[in-house]
């Protein structure tokens, strides 16, 4: 049995982060071991996993949403132990100090944001010192949609104790290699299936307050800037939609920024009989009756790297329409689980006219052969596999 360690966002926090995380520590309890690691008995069935969370995740005035935090009972099945406080330098000498004498196998830990970088970078430097523990990081981004003065600079502290990485596009991994040429590997973002089992659109719609007689694009997730909503938005306002009047546009995740020019730009566009907007925080258990209720899922991004959002999209069998930037374009088939388009206007109304007015049935084929591609299973073999066979070099 190998023993693995996870550190990131966990619960009481919420998010993506911390379903992806509690969602990988599932994988690897579940997972049949492999001869991936020199201890391993093929007799074993289950790996020990503990998730390594925050006391103190992000300082509140720094927090651009509602809470941090999930109004619901902690999960049973994970052991999750809330230790890091990602502001307090002792507290990380404490942690890492901590986490080298217990001598896990493996460390996973993800990479998401400059932010975290002295905390984390800082943890993993005194776990190498027990010279058995391998750290593997999964990256989210290595360069961040935001940028800053110092982003290289902590960058770089964070990635020097790691000893492998996962990249989870194409792009990632080559910004990846401006930084370092330790052993990496391209593993796709796992499908999403954390959030229920479907249901039927009307089910949805009558869940949601919608009528089912309409047809729905939905944005989901956090709005920000990268994100497109206002080229999305645009794209509804253009004549090419005026032939399908019964399509409404779906807006469901919260403002992580001002929302006034999003509803000024609403007002101007005289689009508010076909914007619905339930912006806020959407919870784990109301996640499927968003994406039942849509026809087709529209990411309008201008950056991206990859995106959990076409990981549920999958999980639900929902054609996706995604902009030609980052890691959008590996996770989707264009004419066959979506279309992809360039991140203007004038393209997102075509490819929007171009689903509603074609066969939508024909992408449910191809949605249900691709999305076999993404299994936790295999992303915790490739964890392990690099655990295994990254060089391991105390580096100080």
């Amino acid at each position: 049995m190998a023993s693995i360690g996870i550190i990131g966002t966990a619960y009481p926090f919420r998010g993506g982060l911390a379903a992806y995380n509690e969602r990988l520590a599932r994988a690897f309890q579940q997972a049949k071991i492999d001869q991936t690691l020199p201890s391993s008995d093929s007799d074993i069935t289950a790996h020990e996993v503990v998730i390594y969370t925050f006391t103190v995740q992000y300082p509140a005035f720094l927090f651009p949403g509602k809470t941090q935090y999930v109004d619901a009972p902690p999960p049973e099945d994970l052991k999750i132990v809330r230790c890091i406080h990602s502001l307090n330098p002792i507290n990380w000498i404490h942690v890492g100090l901590m986490l080298s004498r217990r001598r896990l196998d493996v460390v996973v830990v993800k990479y998401w944001l400059p932010f975290m970088s002295p905390c984390l970078g800082t943890i993993l430097r005194l776990i190498r010192r027990n010279r058995h523990t391998r750290i593997i990081c999964i990256l989210d981004n290595v360069t961040p949609h935001e940028h800053h003065l110092l982003d290289g600079l902590l960058t770089r502290y964070f990635l020097k104790p790691v000893d492998a990485f996962i990249a989870m596009s194409e792009q990632v991994l080559h910004d990846l290699r401006r930084f370092t040429q330790k052993p990496a590997r391209l593993v796709p973002h796992p499908v999403y299936d954390v959030y229920g089992a479907p249901v039927d659109k009307g089910t949805a719609c009558k869940h949601l307050g919608l009528d089912p007689q309409k047809r729905y694009a939905l944005f989901f997730g956090f709005i920000r800037a990268y994100k497109g909503l206002d080229l999305l938005l645009r794209a509804f306002a253009s004549p090419a939609m005026g032939q399908l009047s019964d399509v409404h546009l779906l807006v469901a995740g919260e403002f992580y920024e001002s929302p006034e020019p999003y509803l000024a730009l609403i007002q101007e566009l005289k689009l508010q009989e076909r914007i619905i907007l339930h912006t806020h925080f959407i919870p784990d258990d109301e996640v499927k009756y968003y994406f039942c209720a849509a026809d087709v899922v529209i990411q309008p991004y201008r950056s991206a790297t990859q995106s959990g959002i076409t990981q549920i999209a999958y999980h639900f069998e929902k054609p996706m329409i995604v902009t030609r930037v980052g890691g959008l374009p590996e996770m989707v088939l264009d004419e066959r689980t979506g279309f992809i388009c360039e991140p203007d206007p004038a393209a997102i109304a075509n490819a929007i006219v171009r689903f509603f007015t074609g066969d939508q049935t024909a992408f449910i084929r191809f949605l249900q052969i691709e999305k076999k591609r993404f299994s936790w299973e295999y992303l915790c073999e490739q964890i392990l596999q690099l655990a295994h066979l990254s060089p391991f070099v105390v580096q100080r």
